[in-house]
């Protein structure tokens, strides 16, 4: 019975010793960002319109971003949406649209777009203990007719599956632009019909720091959507 409020308690300590700090140190703000997302054009602002501020900017494991921003290991986060935003306030930069990616000697490689149709019997590799909510959206699993995706190899890492498709081992469904190049044997498809993924800036609620917020503004002017 104690063992839970126990734990409740260290929680609490270690966030409130985190905002203590944050407050003592109300120059400083750490950027974190995940794979893809390029933060640099918002963070050169944010340094040259705060040039006593000490910005930090540090990559972050796909799956890692609320943690850290519960955590306080970061102040604001450049990311894809599909985690829990509850305790977070979360902005939509921008969005992305979901591609296919195959190998160059596949049958659709070349084409101007597919369908779920097109791809129905296409294995899809699997990441190992990988949350259920994200596995299903990059799956597309399952499909709009209820028939789920084909099961392709578990992979342990998101990199390992580049290897896969080139070999022909599977299909992957990924964001990005039509024509985006990941490797020299991988070429990528537009998928019809199909919800895009959104490019988003995550920070904790209620967060009013005055360089939270002014990255927040021009996270939103500068991180904008590739040009294509």
């Amino acid at each position: 019975m104690f063992l839970p409020r126990a734990k409740s308690l260290l929680r609490s300590a270690a966030q409130a010793t985190a905002q203590a700090r944050a407050a003592a140190q109300p120059h400083r703000i750490i950027v974190g960002y995940t794979t893809g997302m390029i933060v640099t054009p918002a963070v050169r602002e944010l340094r040259r319109e705060h040039p006593d501020a000490d910005v930090q900017v540090t990559h972050l494991d796909w799956n890692r971003a609320r943690q850290a921003l519960l955590g306080h290991h970061v102040d604001a986060v450049v990311t894809r949406l599909l985690f829990p935003t509850d305790g977070l306030h979360v902005t939509i930069l921008y969005d992305e649209p979901r591609v296919l990616a195959v190998p160059v000697d596949h049958r659709l490689a070349g084409r101007k777009s597919v369908t779920l149709d097109d791809i129905a019997d296409e294995p899809m590799p699997r990441l190992r203990h990988s949350d259920p909510a994200w596995s299903a959206f990059w799956r597309i699993d399952p499909r709009p007719n209820g028939r789920r995706a084909p099961d392709g190899p578990f992979i342990d890492a998101l990199e390992d599956k580049f290897e896969l498709i080139a070999s022909g081992q599977a299909v992957a469904v990924m964001a990005g632009f039509h024509g985006s190049r990941l490797r020299p044997d991988i070429t990528t498809v537009p998928l019809e019909n199909v919800e895009p993924s959104h490019v988003v800036l995550a920070t904790r609620a209620g967060d009013r720091g005055r360089l939270v917020g002014a990255f927040r503004k021009l996270a939103e002017a500068y991180l904008t959507a590739p040009s294509t």
